[in-house]
């Protein structure tokens, strides 16, 4: 019997990863590292590796694009002689926030056995999202002629008409087209700031999706305006959160705490006597949030792409203008699109498509990695 230790368990490719071992005979998952532990497991999950004292032979990462070197050192000190790692990532995705490129060091190396994914299960087959997708990481320039059944372009030059378009696909067209709610549908942007950036386009979209009302309360924190109804996410980990899931009839079921950088929800309710906004989160749970607790809470009609890293969408939408070269690149573009699940929409302009496309500007990281293991091995 293999034993695996899973690192990102309770991500979606993690869960996916833990029930597909559950059909085999000869392999178990006996442990789990993830920062989050709101999903009930079979097994035991520790949120850093080295309170991890589960023995086993193989440990399993994911999203290894993301780690930076730090991160790898602790992982290699945690990990005991004899143990086998198999670290699963994209390595012409945006590169870890902190230094280094240590997955596509590791691949250039040549030292290590690589498989290459070459079907692809989040697109049907054919997608033309799944072909754009490999013509920009190509370097090469995609066709922009909507002929596609799930790739368009809609040329627009001026940042207000681009804000009006994106709102008549989330409000009319797309909902229908891939079956989803309005919400699920992601504006995705290089940018926080700037006309087509994270903050104006989030006070516009709250404006027309979730307009005031007499029946929603609303909290203004100065930084911006939650209102009920609001789409939101939670921008740093909080693990002392309590949420609770609720039944039917609002009766708690299940109870634990922890919501964590990235968690997606809706404000249920803003009570402005006992300062406290209700957020509910993806599997019914509720968590109660102080006004003080606002500042974790940012609304999330659009978000940069650095934050979709990671996470998949029924559609995705895309306002592309001008902005400043080192974030117009080929892996955010690259990782922008694959993102979306069923459809991808560019509203903006071809001139700024191709630029990206052709700026290779945040792939360039000089590291020694590569080199150090090649001298190490042979």
């Amino acid at each position: 019997m293999t034993r695996v230790i899973m690192y990102g368990c309770n991500g979606k490719m993690g869960q996916t990863i833990t029930r597909l071992i559950e059909e085999e005979n000869d392999v178990e998952i006996v442990a789990g590292i993830d920062v989050c532990d709101t999903v009930k497991n079979s097994y035991p999950v520790f949120q850093n590796i080295a309170d991890c004292d589960v023995e086993a032979d193989v440990i399993i990462v994911d999203e290894m694009s993301m780690v930076d070197i730090y991160l790898m050192h602790a992982l290699l000190k945690a990990v005991t002689v004899g143990t086998r790692l198999i670290l699963v990532g994209d390595r012409d995705q945006l590169p870890s926030v902190g230094p280094g490129s240590v997955l596509k060091d590791i691949i250039e190396s040549e030292c290590f056995p690589v498989v290459c994914l070459t079907h692809i299960f989040r697109q049907e087959g054919g997608s033309d999202i799944v072909l754009n997708a490999h013509k920009i990481n190509k370097g090469e320039h995609i066709v922009m002629d909507n002929k596609s059944r799930d790739f368009f372009f809609l040329k627009r030059e001026d940042a207000n008409v681009i804000i009006s378009v994106a709102l008549t696909l989330i409000q009319k067209k797309l909902p229908s087209y891939v079956d989803a709610d309005p919400y699920d549908i992601q504006v995705l942007t290089p940018m926080r700031k700037g006309l087509l950036g994270v903050e104006r386009l989030n006070t516009i979209f709250q404006q027309y999706l979730n307009p005031p009302s007499p029946e929603k309360n609303e909290k203004d924190t100065g930084r911006c305006k939650f209102r009920e109804g609001d789409k939101v996410m939670q921008t740093r980990n909080n693990y002392q959160m309590e949420w609770e899931v609720r039944g039917k009839y609002g009766i708690p079921v299940d109870k634990g705490c922890g919501v964590f950088n990235g968690d997606m929800g809706i404000i249920r309710e803003i009570n402005t006597y006992a300062e406290m906004v209700t957020v509910e989160f993806d599997e019914c749970r509720f968590a109660e949030y102080s006004f003080k607790e606002l500042e974790e809470l940012e609304l999330a009609y659009a978000l940069t792409v650095h934050k979709a890293q990671g996470s998949e969408y029924p559609a995705v939408i895309l306002p592309l203008l001008n902005g400043p070269r080192m974030l117009m690149n080929r892996n955010l573009l690259y990782t922008a699109v694959t993102r979306a699940r069923s459809c991808v929409t560019i509203v903006g302009s071809p001139y700024a498509v191709n630029q990206m496309i052709d700026n290779k500007y945040e792939q360039i990281r000089y590291t020694s990695l590569r080199q150090r293991i090649c001298e190490f091995v042979l």
